[in-house]
């Protein structure tokens, strides 16, 4: 988990007076919450652990109003969970509903496609520009060569490849979305079988693809899915009363200082 660094906070991200009922909500238990919310600046994960709080205790307040703990009692895991049990109607997905999901949703429900790789790792970090230009140049000649013979694949692998997969003459395997670095895993999904023309960008420097083989996914049947289906729905169905029924609280109880907006719940659901 990505922590951060309260004491850098810059001093403009501070958050006007929160209160929830008559009880302010502490900058120091924000700035406390903030390592739990992760995000790409320190405004951002403030306000996510502003709003988990907010979420807190609204919570709490009810579950004291409602007799579950004492008044000057915090609410733990267990009685919140008790709380949502009583208040929180879901109902359970139809089979209709189920296979009217599944119909619209294939892609969610499909095998990945497939593909076997092989590359060349021409490496250079990113900030040396010299060693990329001319490890982009040595690229493409390389790849001038093996249009001719390709057959010389392996060989240039094993001479010139800085991934370990070189032993292997560059074999990387059956490989599906996600499982490569992200800058050839965009570029390598949409190459056509066979050598691609030109060295593909990355982090670690340049590879020389060739695609020798495509497996397209394939739609599970409805019979191997139905529970993965029926979750979906009904953690679908929960986020949208946990959200009323937050709404309803803050509504109810008062919030000053920050809206719940439509992200309300979100961070119980996590």
């Amino acid at each position: 988990m990505q922590m951060i660094d309260i004491e850098a906070l810059p001093s403009e991200a501070t958050l006007p007076l929160i209160q929830v009922g008559s009880r302010a909500i502490e900058e120091s238990d924000i700035a406390h919450e903030m390592q739990y919310h992760p995000s790409d600046s320190a405004g951002s994960a403030q306000l996510k652990a502003a709003r988990a709080l907010v979420v807190r205790e609204l919570l709490c307040q009810q579950a004291q109003a409602q007799g579950l703990v004492a008044d000057d009692e915090i609410a733990d895991d267990k009685v919140i969970a008790q709380l949502l049990e009583q208040a929180l109607n879901v109902p359970e997905p139809s089979t209709e509903d189920c296979q009217r999901f599944y119909a619209h949703h294939p892609e969610r429900f499909s095998e990945p496609t497939r593909l076997k790789v092989r590359h060349i790792l021409l490496a250079a970090a990113p900030e040396d520009a010299v060693a990329r230009d001319a490890h982009y140049q040595q690229g493409v000649t390389l790849l001038e060569t093996l249009k001719e013979d390709p057959a010389r694949f392996t060989e240039f692998a094993q001479r010139h490849s800085a991934c370990p997969s070189n032993t292997q003459g560059g074999e990387l395997g059956w490989l599906a979305q996600g499982q490569t670095v992200a800058e050839l895993d965009r570029v390598l999904h949409h190459l056509p079988n066979g050598l691609h023309e030109r060295p593909i960008a990355s982090r670690y420097g340049w590879h020389l693809v060739v695609v020798d083989a495509r497996e397209e996914g394939q739609l599970l049947p409805y019979e191997a899915v139905t529970e993965r289906v029926r979750h979906h729905l009904e953690e679908q169905a929960t986020r949208r009363a946990l959200r009323h029924y937050l709404l309803s609280l803050e509504a109810e109880i008062g919030v000053q200082g920050i809206a719940l907006d439509d992200d309300a719940g979100g961070s119980l659901m996590q």
